[in-house]
């Protein structure tokens, strides 16, 4: 089932500062209708002019929960990160007559009061998703919406800013906007205690595959991962974080395996299911 929901213009403009990331979480049980394949369009509010304009198709590749106590909702929607777009609102056309002309009640004076609370996400028909499908053919699509490496970020955490010249894919410009981004959200020094809480709480293991470099090389080589991924806006805690093995770490970041807290697995787009074999500290989702 396609559906439409209303991005809040302040958590767009965060979002885009910080990269888009590719997925959705809302506590609408709307999300749950959500199937493989299916589209998510998203709109905003321009702030500049006060227009509604489109802002993103999201599709869909995974829906999962998120853990119980997760502040921006139950569920999780994973964009595919080759089919999903996001719009460059500063240039996209007024988008309001049509998603007033679509299957849905959006009578509200202003369109946006019509997404709010448990309507924030709707259910819109498959003649709904033809209309902006066409709409969106020609829109103007935003050139920065990527998602950046991921184990390079993690590599700050743990080694500092002398890890700076592994980000060698981006601008000067939008290097020295992800570190501040990074350096000022973050307690560097509370990222790596969480590691270490980590390594001892397991033994060094790995949660996926049990692997203990400890007793085989001599050496701690597991890594924290974050499963929320820090340069999609994913936090720093405990709750957002695994430790595996050097392999299945990058296994999971090469293939952008999904975790869901309902079952605490990993996925992989081949199929592949990886339980944690080894867990005390992730909660599950209710």
């Amino acid at each position: 089932m396609p559906l439409l929901f209303y991005w809040q213009p302040e958590n767009y403009a965060r979002d885009r500062e910080f990269g888009f990331g590719f997925h959705l979480n809302q506590s609408s049980p709307v999300m749950a209708a959500a199937r493989d394949g299916d589209s998510v369009w998203a709109f905003t509010r321009r702030r500049r002019d006060g227009v509604y304009v489109l802002a993103a198709e999201l599709v869909v590749r995974a829906l999962t929960r998120n853990p119980p106590s997760y502040r921006y909702g139950t569920y999780r929607i994973w964009g595919d990160l080759h089919r999903s777009r996001y719009f460059d609102v500063d240039f996209g056309p007024n988008a309001e007559p049509l998603i007033r002309a679509l299957g849905i009640r959006a009578r509200a004076k202003r369109l946006g009061q019509s997404f709010q609370g448990a309507r924030a996400v709707r259910e819109i028909s498959d003649a709904d998703h033809r209309l902006l499908y066409h709409f969106a053919a020609d829109l103007p699509v935003y050139p920065h919406a990527a998602i950046y490496p991921e184990d390079e970020f993690e590599a700050q955490l743990v080694h500092g800013p002398a890890a700076r010249r592994l980000m060698t894919r981006e601008t000067r410009a939008a290097i020295d906007r992800r570190l501040r981004y990074l350096y000022d959200t973050m307690n560097i020094h509370r990222a790596r205690r969480n590691v270490e809480i980590l390594q001892e709480l397991y033994d060094g293991r790995c949660q996926i595959c049990l692997f203990n470099p400890r007793i085989r090389c001599g050496h701690r080589l597991c890594h924290g991962h974050h499963i929320e991924w820090l340069s999609r806006g994913g936090e720093d805690v405990l709750e957002n974080m695994v430790l595996v093995c050097p392999n299945h770490h990058a296994a999971i970041h090469r293939d952008d395996a999904t975790f869901d807290y309902a079952d605490l697995t990993f996925r992989f787009t081949n199929g592949l299911v990886e339980p944690l074999r080894l867990n005390t500290h992730l909660p599950r989702a209710l």
